[in-house]
């Protein structure tokens, strides 16, 4: 079964170690593309530079859990960082009014500036949304933000063609907000929280998402799911949620699995880097340095 997982953040503390060693493990178990997050500068550089070195993917962005250490300067190198080669995604970005890090106006504020450099790059937008507990208001938040921003618009595509402009990623429950999103043409990405949030209503977005528009991910080191350890989740687990989701389409799993990777390719461009990794032996692999703390 050839897999992807979306989401991945191999250059976290917790694989400052073994993270290529993980990596080989993932690609034992199936894992044909990878993509690392970036959530600040630090973290983003690291992603770039285990891209490089392995032939995985990476993004470049600016959490909003981060917003608040952020300056003008840290902005304009990750405008600079997300026109590397091996970057193919704009963020990790989005909103999180339940930890509230930052000033909601703040990370409001440097959604927006995402979206410009997505449009500008031609690079998808990976968003993290997250309300309090029993509440919306981050959701609704950021769905009026991409409707203004017109991601379904002439503009977008144009830079973007018939390729979504953005993934929601970690996508639990909500069939509505889900609804609503596809409808302005994102993709949608579920994690190991299909197994311990709203496990019903997330089926039922397992199987309203296009083909084109579905991915999986694990969220390494966060968000195991069932089989997988609770101390450091790891790509290898992909297989765990896409085999859930094979099974809430009515779909063989190896089936979806190219599905997925065709999807992954769509999206992000992402057959030359795995091609390139292909190229690469374990021996070829340098190990990146840690980030500072994550997501």
């Amino acid at each position: 079964m050839r897999l992807v997982d979306s989401h991945a953040h191999l250059q976290a503390d917790r694989f400052a170690g073994d993270a290529v060693e993980v990596l080989a493990a993932a690609r034992e178990a199936g894992v044909v593309r990878l993509l690392v997050p970036g959530w600040d500068v630090t973290s983003t550089r690291a992603a770039i530079e285990f891209a490089r070195t392995t032939g995985v993917d990476a993004s470049a962005g600016i959490h909003p859990h981060h917003v608040a250490e952020a300056t003008e300067a840290t902005w304009q190198e990750v405008t600079e960082l997300a026109r590397h080669p091996a970057v193919v995604a704009v963020g990790e970005t989005g909103l999180d009014y339940d930890r509230d890090f930052a000033p909601r106006d703040s990370q409001l504020a440097n959604l927006r500036r995402h979206l410009e450099l997505a449009l500008e790059t031609a690079k998808p937008v990976i968003l993290h949304c997250r309300s309090k507990p029993h509440e919306r208001v981050a959701q609704d938040d950021l769905l009026r933000e991409l409707a203004a921003a017109r991601v379904d618009g002439p503009a977008f595509r144009e830079r973007f063609g018939s390729r979504p402009p953005a993934l929601l990623h970690s996508v639990s429950g909500a069939v509505d907000y889900a609804e609503r999103a596809l409808a302005l043409g994102l993709a949608i990405s579920i994690s190991g929280l299909c197994f311990r949030r709203r496990e019903e209503s997330t089926a039922q977005v397992a199987r309203l998402v296009p083909e084109d528009r579905l991915l999986v991910e694990t969220d390494s080191p966060y968000l195991p799911a069932p089989g997988a350890p609770r101390r450091r989740n790891e790509p290898r687990y992909v297989e765990i949620t896409a085999r859930w989701v094979a099974e809430r389409r009515q779909i063989d799993p190896d089936a979806l699995g190219e599905q997925l990777v065709a999807t992954y390719d769509r999206i992000f461009g992402g057959a030359a880097s795995a091609a390139l990794g292909a190229r690469r032996t374990l021996r070829d692999c340098s190990r990146s340095d840690a980030g500072p703390r994550a997501p």
